[in-house]
C-alpha cells in the first residue's frame, strides 16, 4: 500500500473516486466531473487543483484532492482538502490516515500554517477519524455557496438575469 502524488493515467480512476464519494453523500446526482475536466484541473498549464492517490495491490483505491487557500489573518498559504475518500474495502488500513498525514506534512515542509475540510455534520465515522488526527470543528462557521442560477443572477448584478 502507498501514497502517491497523482498521474495523469489516474484520471479515470479518481473520477470513478470522486462519484463514489458523491454517491456515500447521497449527491452522486450533483456530480458534474468528467475526465476532462480534472485532467485539465490537475495538469493543465497552470494547475490549480493538486492531488494524491492511494493504492492497494496496484490499483487505485483512495484519493485526496486539494487546493491552496491564502489566511490573511496568518499570511500564508494553506491547504484545503476538498475530497478525500477511500474505498470502503480498504478502510481501516492506514490509507486515509497516509493520505491526511501527506497533506500535514505538505503545509509543514511549505510553511503553511493550516489544513481545512469540510464534513457532513452526519458523517460521524469521518468525524471520529479527524478528530483522532487532532482537527478540531470551526464550530461558529457555516459554509456559504453560490451556484448555478443563484451564481450568474449575482454575477449580472441589479436587474440582471440569470443565464
Amino acid at each position: 500500500m502507498t501514497v502517491r502524488p497523482v498521474r495523469p493515467d489516474d484520471v479515470p480512476a479518481v473520477v470513478g473516486l470522486v462519484r463514489e464519494l458523491a454517491d456515500y453523500e447521497e449527491a452522486a446526482h450533483e456530480v458534474r466531473l468528467t475526465e476532462e475536466q480534472l485532467t485539465a484541473a490537475l495538469f493543465g498549464r497552470s494547475p490549480a487543483l493538486f492531488g494524491h492517490v492511494a493504492e492497494a495491490g496496484g490499483a487505485v483505491v483512495g484519493t485526496a484532492l486539494w487546493f491552496l487557500t491564502f489566511s490573511t489573518w496568518r499570511g500564508t498559504h494553506g491547504i484545503h482538502l476538498e475530497d478525500l475518500y477511500v474505498q470502503p474495502a480498504h478502510r481501516g488500513t492506514g490509507l486515509g490516515r497516509e493520505l491526511l498525514r501527506t497533506l500535514a506534512a505538505t503545509c509543514v515542509e511549505r510553511g503553511y500554517d493550516r489544513l481545512e475540510w469540510s464534513v457532513l455534520d452526519w458523517n460521524e465515522p469521518s468525524i471520529a477519524f479527524y478528530r483522532a488526527a487532532g482537527a478540531v470543528p470551526m464550530d461558529g462557521w457555516t459554509v456559504f455557496r453560490l451556484t448555478d442560477h443563484a451564481l450568474a443572477g449575482f454575477a449580472a448584478g441589479p436587474g440582471g438575469r440569470a443565464g
